[in-house]
């Protein structure tokens, strides 16, 4: 069955970097800053997020990838593919394997269940409530706030399940909810004009697109992208045109530590005398980046499968982009970029 080319182009051209989804966002997030903020230092910091992106992107997925083409070659003839994963652990794991893999099913799942729902509830109540509603609440009384957020949110989310027939329905709706969220999550990191407003525009336009997508047309995931994106993003511009900016000593200060490249911090560069990163830099580095990910993901598989000859050149490509991404981001010591960003106190 052929892929249509719309589909192609939204899964290629358009989800990747359009939608948010929990532990990839597109811009960072907190999966990512935790492990970056757990680290002793910048280097560090920067070690931990590259081997997270090897790990998480070229390790990771080969067990699920030898499992599923297992599945194909002993049960042929299953109507439902997903199945296969079940029947191979039934089948050909012994008791005790059988019973460590439920116990980590059921861990890796209260894991993502409790983090979920102490994530919506710390931004339900230290984000909206505590600042809008109840600035002078007591820490006493927001414990009692997140209490009773928590179980509304776990119940919310037990409500929407029942609706969902597969894993594959909850992945689309994270992904078309988030649509068009993923720019701004990137943009701000670029642009010294973004401001909260703009992520939460972002967030709600989304939310509001995608529920106007389900209840009166037809479109099917993933076409839905390429109308959720630019409504998402037509509106989320608007709002950081009509919005004031963040206050001028915050976005000085964030420049001053992040640095961040490119000319849409230029303006606040002026301000401080500091030199942003050349744009072309940071997208060499960004291929080699690419580069190193996929190669490695394909040379890992190819060595499973014992394709030898095949294997050195992928991996021996994945190095080289390492290299190049070590050497040009160690061009200046941690030291020099940390004194670099400090203001001067003469």
């Amino acid at each position: 069955m052929a892929l249509p080319l719309s589909a192609f182009v939204a899964y290629l051209g358009v989800q990747w970097w359009a939608s948010w989804y929990p532990g990839q966002e597109p811009g960072g997030g907190g999966y990512v800053a935790q492990r970056m903020m757990s680290s002793r230092d910048e280097r560090h910091s920067l070690l931990a997020t590259l081997w997270f992106a090897l790990a998480h992107y070229c390790v990771r997925p080969w067990p699920w990838i030898v499992v599923a083409m297992a599945s194909m070659v002993l049960y042929p003839d299953i109507p439902d593919k997903e199945a296969g994963y079940v029947m191979v652990m039934r089948d050909h794991l012994p008791s005790g394997g059988r019973g460590l893999l439920i116990g980590a099913f059921f861990a890796a799942y209260m894991s993502t269940v409790s983090t979920q729902l102490n994530w919506g509830t710390s931004y339900l109540v230290h984000d909206v409530y505590r600042r809008f509603v109840r600035p002078d609440a007591t820490e006493a009384h927001l414990v009692r706030m997140s209490r009773m957020t928590t179980l509304a949110l776990m119940g919310l989310s037990a409500w929407i399940s029942f609706y969902l027939e597969s894993i594959r329905q909850a992945w689309e709706f994270m992904l078309e909810s988030g649509a068009g969220v993923g720019l701004v999550l990137i943009l701000r990191w670029y642009w010294w004009r973004i401001n909260a407003w703009s992520e939460v525009t972002a967030l709600v336009a989304s939310a509001i697109g995608f529920a106007y997508l389900r209840l009166f047309t037809r479109i099917d995931f993933p076409d839905t992208l390429l109308y959720l994106v630019p409504w998402t993003t037509a509106c989320w511009l608007s709002v950081t045109l009509l919005t004031k900016p963040e206050p001028r000593a915050h976005l000085i200060a964030f420049y001053r530590r992040v640095r961040p490249g490119g000319p849409g911090w230029a303006k606040i560069a002026r301000s401080v005398e500091v030199r942003p990163e050349p744009l072309g830099r940071l997208w060499l580095d960004w291929l080699a980046g690419c580069v190193m990910v996929y190669a490695t993901l394909f040379g890992v598989g190819t060595w499973i499968f014992e394709s030898f000859p095949m294997a050195f050149p992928y991996l021996g490509a994945a190095a080289l982009a390492g290299s190049f991404l070590s050497i040009d981001l160690s061009h200046q010591s941690w030291e020099e970029v940390r004194h670099i960003g400090e203001p001067d106190q003469h």
